[in-house]
């Protein structure tokens, strides 16, 4: 096992501080710099497999459980049963993700979650049909997930330099969404051909390429001065109150909070599917508006070198949110199918260029010994944000219609997210 190769050596050195221009065609595509520093390239390499991998498995087990009870409800509870392990998990999981070495916590999670997988796996060849036995294991998957998040995320700040950061995330964030493209798609081909219960098998064999990737990755045990602390409750309450007293990160975490409560209208594609955009066909329709977000943000990920060298991070989270608000505002108005996707996939765009920074700031801005609680809270953010804005727009979609909510969120938004920016200035003022 090779550890002691340099997380941080380039294979090209760049002049301290200087972003070097990039040329014709170059300036446009994606920054590929991160990619030089063998540490991070294996780690991303795994997560090429493990995207399309993991969706397998976020498709499977919706399609059993309804195929054992015949009911949607259960699909939902389901759901609800894998969000608080992963809520509690990941807060704690930050705080552990400070405390000991990111790369052995990486290896006993991701080990962790391949052990469900192949639990998921031998339910399903045994023919066992138990909903029980299925919200059991979504509930330790979810768990092992969320101590798994934040210390991947957080490892990313001692793998490549700080003016790589949001490159690295366009990168990793773009693999993340191309799989949930292609998975659901890859699913829906293999179920008929080999059956649901390989889907399982599959991911397994995937987190494997992740953790023999991790195997191979250089130690990353906590500084000298937090090599002693404990992970418990009292450093999780430690990391809110550090959050508290950084705006910027506080700030980081409302801009997502304000976009996505606000104006991720996702709730209300079934019905917009079978009322205003029924003349294209209900089908696919559906499948068009469920797909253009990860489309649109795959799209701004392989342009992501238009963006990536901001040094305004602050600005790009504003303009981003702004820019989310107003494209989801557009898609409510559209009485076009096609239209509606255009503006649904302007949203992702937007969408990644405000997952890239907002994930470079909350990796530049908090200490090494606060950035794995950080990422704790933002999976918890993340993961929850979209949950209770499908509570928001149906409730809304049901009073006031599809539309007519689609549109209020998204200019709520907007308003809300220059509201914020105009009264704490801490987010405008904010560069690298």
């Amino acid at each position: 096992m090779d550890t002691s190769e340099s997380s941080t050596e380039p294979q090209e050195k760049d002049p301290p501080g200087v972003i070097p221009a990039r040329r014709g065609w170059r300036r446009w595509a994606m920054d590929t710099r991160p990619l030089r520093r063998p540490a991070y390239r294996r780690l991303w390499s795994s997560t090429i497999v493990t995207a399309v991998g993991s969706q397998l498995t976020a498709v499977a087990v919706p399609k059993q459980i309804y195929d054992i009870t015949g009911s949607s409800a259960w699909v939902g509870a389901a759901s609800l049963a894998g969000l608080l392990p992963l809520v509690v998990f990941a807060l704690w999981g930050g705080a552990v993700a400070d405390s000991m070495d990111r790369r052995k916590l990486l290896l006993i999670t991701n080990s962790g979650i391949a052990v469900t997988s192949v639990l998921f796996w031998l339910q399903a060849v045994t023919g066992l049909a138990s909903v029980a036995v299925l919200m059991v294991l979504l509930a330790v998957q979810q768990a092992f997930w969320g101590l798994n998040a934040p210390a991947r995320s957080a490892s990313i700040a001692r793998l490549v330099p700080a003016g790589e950061l949001p490159a690295a995330n366009a990168l990793g964030s773009t693999v993340m969404q191309t799989g949930q493209v292609v998975g659901p798609l890859l699913a829906g081909v293999l179920i008929p051909v080999i059956g649901l219960a390989e889907l399982y098998l599959i991911d397994a064999l995937a987190l494997c390429v992740t953790v023999w990737a991790v195997v191979r990755l250089p130690a990353l045990p906590p500084l000298a001065a937090t090599a002693q602390r404990r992970a418990g409750l009292r450093e999780i309450v430690a990391g809110f109150r550090y959050m508290a007293l950084h705006k910027v990160l506080l700030l980081s975490f409302l801009a997502d909070i304000i976009a996505m409560v606000f104006g991720m209208p996702r709730a209300l594609f079934p019905q917009l599917a079978s009322q205003t955009y029924a003349p294209y066909g209900e089908g696919l329709a559906l499948g068009l508006l469920f797909a253009a977000i990860p489309i649109g943000a795959v799209l701004g990920g392989l342009f992501s070198g238009t963006f990536s060298r901001a040094r305004r991070h602050g600005w790009m989270v504003i303009g981003a949110v702004v820019a989310w608000g107003a494209a989801i505002t557009g898609f409510g108005l559209s009485g076009s199918l096609w239209l509606a996707v255009v503006f649904l996939a302007l949203a992702g765009v937007a969408d990644m260029v405000s997952m890239v920074f907002r994930g470079s700031i909350l990796l530049s801005a908090a200490s090494d010994e606060m950035r794995g609680r950080m990422q704790g809270v933002f999976t918890v953010v993340v993961a929850g944000g979209p949950r209770l804005a499908d509570v928001l727009h149906g409730t809304a979609g049901s009073v006031f219609g599809a539309r007519t909510a689609t549109v209020g969120g998204g200019l709520l938004g907007v308003a809300a997210m220059l509201g914020l920016a105009a009264a704490v200035p801490a987010l405008r003022r904010y560069r690298v």
